[in-house]
Parts: structure tokens; sequence; C-alpha cells
């Protein structure tokens, strides 16, 4: 268990928070997970309620709270509409630290977090060991969406999902630094774990951007996660532990910009590093800042600091070939960074695709990181909305800007039969360089 004065001091922040929350029931009308279970406990004002008495709560029946807060998908839908301004997603994750301290972390995410998800070293062999071994125990599902599904019935029942890539982005040919060219602009690249043991092809289309403009770009070898699903468990330890081991790896280079090809991943550094790290010395803090301060979404960089536009792209005559693309906005970046434009600016830009805007292209698909995996059931049901949508904009592309909702979406459209392909924003503008 943690230290109780700091989990006192949580709580009295908690407190302070909640007086913002006039409980007019706006966050009910776009909650993604309220829309399928109609359960007040399932929306922002039903939670807040809850916490204002958490402490008494917390003593009767600790389970019960944890097992409320924790079916939410952290999308920000609520705190995106909120009249009031009240940070509700903050406030939720400080109430899983709470818990977390006050209960403790359960065997099976103990072993995921502390065992493994702390030595990033680790971590990687274990997933490279996995990527060998997963024939084993997944066989293929959609040839078309490049899925697969599990042999066993247990855990990987009813899903469609992207094996884990043969080759990760760390292992691959990639030098870990270049020199600025006439951009003068040297950037580092914060991979994320989806991106490097999933699609390292996002990876490479992040370079091969960067290198087109003459970016200079440092890829520190060992990064580890970004510390996301630690934190949205209470594990505010490990969480401490990845930002301390992150900082001492992009500290040590002199960088313009520090660029990420994964909405969480932006979200987290810039907003609940700054907010949720503890533990952490004067200077790391300095250091969080400066970093934090430094991170952008790729499409942010290209569009905002390159001022890429569709007559700066590079060649194809637009002629032959030409592909519809859609664009689902990620709830990461839109509703929490607020980042909209630029992802589809940089789609505009290639002369090899003609974008199609969708219906509803912010509505949440139904991920939410570790939702997926503890509530599949609601998970899916909301990502089919997404891929009815998907569907009816007839595009041969859908597009996005987080890793974890290619996933979904991948999932979504693989059951379904679609032939419409998933690809990163960043891809699509890197093909138009060939």
């Amino acid at each position: 268990m943690q230290d109780m004065r700091k989990l006192a001091k949580l709580v009295k922040r908690i407190e302070d928070q909640l007086v913002g929350c006039m409980r007019c029931g706006m966050c009910q009308a776009v909650c993604p997970v309220f829309a399928e279970t109609g359960r007040e406990t399932d929306v922002a004002r039903g939670k807040l309620a809850l916490l204002d008495g958490l402490i008494r709560e917390l003593f009767a029946d600790p389970v019960g709270v944890n097992e409320r807060l924790t079916h939410c998908l952290v999308c920000g839908s609520c705190a995106a509409n909120c009249p009031s301004g009240v940070d509700v997603v903050d406030i939720f994750l400080k109430a899983r630290v709470i818990l977390t301290g006050y209960m403790g972390l359960s065997p099976a995410k103990r072993l995921i977090f502390r065992g493994i998800l702390s030595n990033p070293g680790f971590f990687d062999k274990f997933l490279e060991w996995g990527a060998g071994l997963q024939g084993i125990f997944i066989k293929p599902a959609n040839a078309f969406q490049g899925t697969s599904c599990g042999r066993l019935s247990f855990p990987l029942a009813n899903r469609h999902f992207k094996a884990l890539a043969p080759v990760p982005f760390h292992k691959m040919e990639i030098p870990a630094g270049t020199a600025a060219g006439k951009s003068k602009l040297r950037v580092g690249f914060f991979t994320g774990c989806v991106i490097d043991k999933v699609f390292p092809e996002i990876g490479q289309a992040v370079v091969k951007s960067l290198r087109h403009h003459e970016v200079g770009c440092h890829i520190p070898r060992n990064q580890a996660c970004c510390g996301i699903p630690a934190l949205s468990s209470g594990d505010s330890a490990t969480f401490d532990g990845l930002v301390r081991h992150n900082l001492e790896r992009f500290a040590a280079q002199r960088l313009d910009y520090i660029v990420t090809a994964c909405a969480t991943c932006t979200s987290t550094i810039r907003k609940l590093w700054p907010a949720m790290a503890s533990g952490l010395s004067e200077e790391e803090h300095a250091r969080l800042r400066d970093i934090s301060g430094k991170t952008m979404d790729i499409s942010q960089f290209l569009v905002d600091v390159l001022r890429i536009r569709r007559d700066s792209a590079s060649q194809g005559d637009g002629k032959d070939g030409i592909e519809t693309v859609t664009y689902h906005d990620p709830c990461h970046l839109k509703k929490s960074l607020g980042i909209a434009a630029q992802p589809r600016a940089l789609l505009s830009a290639s002369h090899r695709y003609r974008f199609l805007e969708m219906a509803e292209a912010d509505r949440c698909c139904g991920c939410g990181g570790s939702f997926n995996l503890q509530h599949y059931g609601v998970s899916s049901s909301i990502g089919r909305r997404k891929r009815d949508l998907i569907a009816a904009s007839n595009c041969s592309v859908v597009a996005t800007g987080c890793p974890a909702c290619m996933l979904q979406i991948g999932d979504m459209l693989s059951q379904a039969g679609d032939h419409v392909r998933v690809k990163h924003v960043v891809e699509i503008y890197a093909d138009s360089f060939d």
C-alpha cells in the first residue's frame, strides 16, 4: 500500500475539483459507455457523485467503487463537453490511484506492471519471444485486413487482431540519430509500445517523412512505455518509474521537438506526465516540463511547424489509382489536445488520395486500452457503431492518428468482412514520396 498521507492529499485534491460539477448531465449526452448501458453509474456525473463520498465508500465497499470507476473508457468526451470545465479524466485517474493505493494491485497486474512493463529491456525481449511463438496460439482470421484470431477460446475469443510484428521497430536497421538538414531542426521520436511491437511500418513512415523534409531525428534506444496502462490501473509507482526512465533517454540530447505518432502517448506526455508524476527531484521535474512542452503529434509537427500544404507534397499526378480516404478522430488527439485540423491537412496533402469526411468522425471507437480487455462486449458494441459510420462513407481507406484505434477499427472491419484498409495518417503522407 502507498503512504496514506500521499493518498489523503490526493483525496483532498479530488474534493477541491468536485465542487465544480453542477450535475447538469451534459456528460450523459456524449458518454459512449452510457449510450450502450443506460446506467447512471457509467456516466461521469454518476461517478463524480460516487466520489463525493469516496472516503466513506472506500472503507465500506472498495471493490465496488473500483469496478464502477474502471467501467470507463477515459476517452475525455465528458471533460471536452463539460460547461463547468471539470477535468473529469484527471479526477478519475487520481481516484484510481487512491483505490489501488488502498487495496493494492491484483497479482496479475503486479506481474504485468511491476515485473514486465517497468523493465523495458525485458519487456522487449518478452514480446520478441512472444512474436516467435504466437503461431502456436493464433491463426489467420481475415487475409484482407491481415488479422488473426485465437486458436483457443480464452483470452482472445471473438476478436480479430493484428499479430505482433515479426521484427519490432527498435530492431530495424534505422539510424538512432541523423543530423539536421535544410530545416535546421532536430527532433526526438517517441515510438510507443504499439507502434514498436505491432505497427513498425508507422515508425518507418515517421522517419521517412522527417528525412524527406531534412529534419534531424534522434531515436533513443531502450525507450519505455509512456506509462498510461499503469496509471489507468492506479499504479502510480510504475508510472513514475517509466516517466523517469524516458526522461533519462530524451534529456541527454538537444532537441527542438519530440514527436509521436500515437495519440495516447502524445496526450500522456503532454498532460499526464506533468499532472500525475510524483516523487521526482526538482531537476527531473524541470526536465519533465521541458520535454512535455516540446512534445507534439507528428501531424501537428508536419503541418504547424513545417507548414505542409497540398502543393508541397511530393510527386504523384493524381490521375490514376486515386483512393478515397476518410478520417477517424482519436479521442486523445481531438478531445484532449484539440488536434483535428492538422491530420486532415496532412491527408489532403497527398495526391494519391481524395479526402472525404465521414459522419461523426470524432465518435469514440470504443477501445480505451484496458477497457477493451476487461469489457469487450461493451467495447465491441461501441466499435460496431464506428464501423457502420466508416462503411457508410464508402471509403477504401480509413486513417487515424492512434495505433490503439487502428486495432479496434481493424477488429470491427475484419469481423464485418469490409474491404476497407486501416492506415495511420503519416503512412498516407509518406506514400506520396514514392
